[in-house]
């Protein structure tokens, strides 16, 4: 029998235990260990609340979790309760699936201004992740910027630009919908370096500002280039830019805008002890199709300014790390002997949610070439974690202990809404009755 952990339970976790499973049968045993008493991931805190049908594919994973082989234990911190070190003398194999949690730090004066909020952040607290459920984002203001010209962008100008009507059946935490019900916001900027024809968003999504109740989009379409030259591009971003332009042709009637901003690079962010307003430099392209300053500039007055300018994976003490990337040091998600990096932890944030399932499975064949099927490593595997866990009074969440939590959250729901998430993981071991 073959034993491998892997750290965190999302989207490169779920795919890569899938791809273990399929290669070994039942000659594996993985666990899947997680901070959260809850598991998916991104899934569950990650994608917008009100895009229900992206989130559906937890069911896939559900099933994957229900699979003899495979053990769920949340509510385990990797680095506090156990160490990488002893994973590897446990598992033969010890996979870092923990994506990239933490916001790129905006590095401009004035960053540190409170009401400059990352976007991992900010997501979060309308997700109900309990790390950013007290988050409390200045919404009594007139403007807000978002740096960003990609989806998580366009999510947070949604999010910010929706009516609460507009977010029936979604699952966004009740405390995000009642804040923003209340909020004053009337004008959102999105911020690019660059032009409509380098954006990083995608047609579905972009396609969905047309369509808001109370928000228009809008742009100058001084910032494009010939029309003609769309035909250039490839066919998903050719079909956003057409998007962009006809918002030229929207009427311009309701309470909110959202202003795409082009060509705008952030220099600084002023404000008397908090954010009042974002100077902005206005760029160019060069021959290379980069961004370059004119040195002119302007300033957005707002009170909120969230940056959607990239994520970076945690470090873990024992394991090579590159800060400049934000991810785990590794050669195609080896790590070093016994130790790999998939998704997020292994690529950096790039990709979507199903570029993760290749990315597993390559990795998981790394894992079976140097541990091949048929063979054993003689390894303790998960009776040595349990052992260890309890003897220093850790006590994992099970999957059937999530699912209880699971059905908890749905009874307690809005009308409409398929869940009301816990925010608190003091909140989510309370339902299960233990202390």
């Amino acid at each position: 029998m073959r034993h491998v952990a892997i750290i965190g339970s999302g989207p490169a976790g779920f795919y890569s235990a899938e791809a273990l499973q399929k290669l070994y049968g039942d000659e594996i045993r993985v666990d899947l260990i997680d901070r959260l008493p809850v598991p998916y991931g991104l899934i569950r805190s990650g994608v917008a609340p009100d895009h229900q049908s992206i989130k559906a594919v937890s069911k896939r994973y559900e099933k994957t979790a229900l699979s003899p082989n495979l053990r769920f234990l949340g509510h385990v911190s990797v680095g506090d309760d156990v160490s990488i070190e002893e994973l590897k003398q446990l598992y033969d194999a010890v996979m870092l699936a923990t994506g990239a949690p933490h916001d790129r730090p905006l590095d401009i004066p004035g960053s540190t201004l409170p009401g400059v909020v990352g976007s991992a952040a900010f997501v979060g607290w309308y997700n109900g992740h309990p790390d950013f459920a007290a988050l409390d984002p200045p919404l009594g203001v007139a403007a807000a910027a978002v740096i960003g010209n990609g989806n998580v962008a366009l999510d947070v100008a949604r999010i910010l630009s929706k009516t609460r009507a507009e977010f029936a059946g979604s699952d966004i935490a009740c405390h995000a919908l009642d804040a923003l019900d209340h909020s004053a916001i009337r004008a959102v900027h999105l911020l690019g370096r660059r032009g409509p024809h380098q954006i990083a968003m995608t047609p579905k999504e972009l396609g969905e500002l047309g369509h808001l109740e109370a928000a228009a989009p809008r742009v100058d379409l001084e910032d494009f280039p010939p029309e003609a030259d769309d035909a250039l591009l490839e066919p998903g971003i050719r079909k956003s830019v057409t998007h962009l332009r006809s918002f030229a042709a929207l009427p311009q009637d309701k309470a909110k805008t959202i202003d795409f901003d082009f060509f705008a690079a952030p220099v600084r962010v002023e404000g008397e002890g908090k954010v009042e307003r974002l100077v902005v430099e206005r760029t160019r392209l060069d021959d290379q199709l980069r961004s370059v300053g004119t040195g002119e500039t302007y300033a957005i007055d707002c009170g909120l300014v969230v940056t959607c300018i990239g994520y970076q994976t945690p470090p873990i003490a024992g394991v090579p790390y590159e800060h400049g990337r934000g991810r785990f040091a590794n050669a195609d998600g080896v790590i070093g002997d016994g130790l790999y990096a998939v998704g997020w932890a292994r690529r950096g944030p790039t990709g979507t949610i199903g570029t993760n399932r290749p990315d597993g499975f390559e990795v998981a064949d790394k894992i079976a070439a140097a541990c091949p099927p048929g063979s054993s490593g003689g390894k303790a595997g998960g009776a040595g974690l349990d052992a260890l866990l309890a003897e220093r009074g850790v006590h994992p969440v099970a999957f059937s202990d999530w699912q209880r939590i699971e059905a908890a959250e749905t009874a307690r729901a809005r009308e409409g809404s398929p869940r009301e998430k816990f925010a608190s993981v003091d909140d989510m071991i309370a339902a299960l009755g233990r202390p």
